[in-house]
């Protein structure tokens, strides 16, 4: 995986930044509920792309769909997390990823994963 550079070397566009002041501001709130983890999956390809709803977790680690769901009241959190969703990940082959919000370390990560086609080619004399 590529490291990408740091939020404080790159400038978040406003409303990312607006999402993630929103986002952090919930930590005390979801930490007093037992939450240590929420999170939203997107997934897309060929020009669509959807986002599931949000989740959280209370676990030691978040890995998606092996992470047992809590039941909680963050849905207004929704679409705060889904103005992270990166840019573009729907496109062409597709990709997919979480944004994933550690509520103890009060850090926000977005893991995307690309899809692509390759092909290879051979040739021979007949």
């Amino acid at each position: 995986m590529e490291d990408q550079p740091s939020n404080a070397e790159q400038a978040l566009p406003p409303e990312q930044a607006a999402a993630k002041v929103a986002i952090l501001a919930e930590c005390d709130r979801l930490a007093g509920a037992g939450m240590t983890f929420v999170a939203v999956h997107f997934d897309g390809s060929g020009d669509e792309g959807v986002s599931d709803n949000l989740k959280c977790y209370a676990t030691e680690d978040y890995v998606y769909e092996e992470s047992e769901v809590q039941e909680s009241n963050f849905s207004h959190l929704q679409e705060h997390f889904e103005a992270l969703v990166p840019y573009g990940y729907e496109n062409d082959c597709g990709g997919f990823g979480d944004v994933i919000l550690n509520v103890k370390t009060r850090k926000i990560t977005v893991e995307r994963n690309d899809r692509f086609e390759d092909y290879s080619t051979s040739s021979y004399e007949v």
